[in-house]
């Protein structure tokens, strides 16, 4: 497993780690590669590049070799085109790289390399009006779609791939009431439904494809009842068969667990579970399912659970220290 981390502090870049998958063991921690803030991470399809986003204020990201002992080798560092990148995700085909970056509220597109490394930017989104500033939080690709969370423009926009380019189809695929600030989303295998979390409005809002575009079908709370302090959600994750849905909550600190019907989409919350740590910016599940891992940013620390596959509750293990860690990359 890697973990992205802000180098402000003691942090000093990308760090490997070693996960036992039977017992939830993390250990044998090692840095990777000495560089600045690698915030968000993700794999080229064939697992053998990395690609992080440098979470600066002038911007950068950055591709990487996978080497055979897990060490990294850096091949390029290309402008994000705009500052404060914090999201990276890659297509299917391991073709193109999309990078949102939060303070420049833009998104830009990358065409990868054979040989892993990246070109420069082949396009890039501008989202900001004169009237309101954009923060692109999150964008994901789908076969010929690529949706993007703007947390400033309280949408999840949507292109279309077109001659190798992407074309905006729609700025808001539904309307959202008030304010809540989509962050991440987690999309169903089928493309059918798309589950969004709110930064601000600490909710999930749930999203389902018609013929032609798509409707809102449900929204709900994050946050335990008893809960009255300040939250920011962040991190979204569906399992691994889609019965159940995972969100995190910095503030109250914990993870809310949702239980989904697989025919209508609907949401039922099932658990809040403390991450028994400070500011659970990111966290996954393992390749087998069973267990889910919290990056801790404030408390230095990354959570294991165990996933009872059955009604998909969450139990706390153990933890790890490992310093600001804010994204995991099984």
């Amino acid at each position: 497993m890697y973990v992205g981390t802000y180098t402000n502090g003691v942090s000093k870049g990308l760090y490997q780690l070693q996960f036992n998958t039977e017992t939830g063991e993390l250990n044998t921690q090692k840095l990777a590669i000495n560089i600045d803030n690698p915030s968000f991470l993700t794999y080229s399809p064939n697992r053998k590049y990395l690609y992080s986003t440098n979470g600066t204020d002038s911007g950068f990201l950055s591709s990487y070799k996978i080497n055979n002992d897990g060490s990294l080798t850096l091949l390029t560092r290309v402008s994000s085109q705009g500052k404060g990148p914090c999201h990276i995700s890659i297509n299917e085909e391991g073709t193109k790289v999309a990078i949102s970056n939060y303070g420049g509220g833009t998104v830009s597109i990358y065409p990868v390399n054979t040989n892993g490394s990246l070109s420069e930017a082949s396009q890039v989104f501008n989202h900001n009006a004169e009237d309101k500033k954009s923060h692109a939080h999150s964008a994901q690709f789908f076969k010929d779609d690529l949706f993007v969370a703007d947390l400033g423009r309280n949408a999840i926009y949507q292109y279309k791939l077109k001659n190798n380019n992407y074309i905006l189809k729609s700025s808001a695929i539904v309307t959202m009431q008030g304010n809540p600030g989509p962050r991440h989303f987690s999309i169903s295998n089928n493309g059918e439904f798309i589950y969004i979390i709110n930064e601000y409005g600490s909710s999930i809002t749930s999203v389902k494809r018609t013929s032609d575009s798509f409707e809102l079908i449900d929204h709900d709370s994050t946050l335990s009842e008893s809960y009255k302090g300040n939250n920011s959600c962040a991190d979204i994750h569906l399992s691994k068969d889609e019965r159940f849905l995972y969100g995190s909550n910095r503030g109250e600190n914990s993870i809310a667990v949702f239980k989904r019907n697989l025919k209508t989409g609907m949401l039922d919350k099932i658990q809040n579970i403390s991450v028994h740590g400070d500011w659970p910016r990111n966290f996954t599940l393992d390749p087998t399912g069973k267990f889910l891992l919290v990056a801790n940013k404030k408390s230095h620390n990354i959570s294991v659970f165990s996933i009872d596959t059955s009604s998909g509750k969450l139990t706390f293990l153990h933890d790890i220290k490992v310093p600001t860690p804010v994204c995991l990359l099984f």
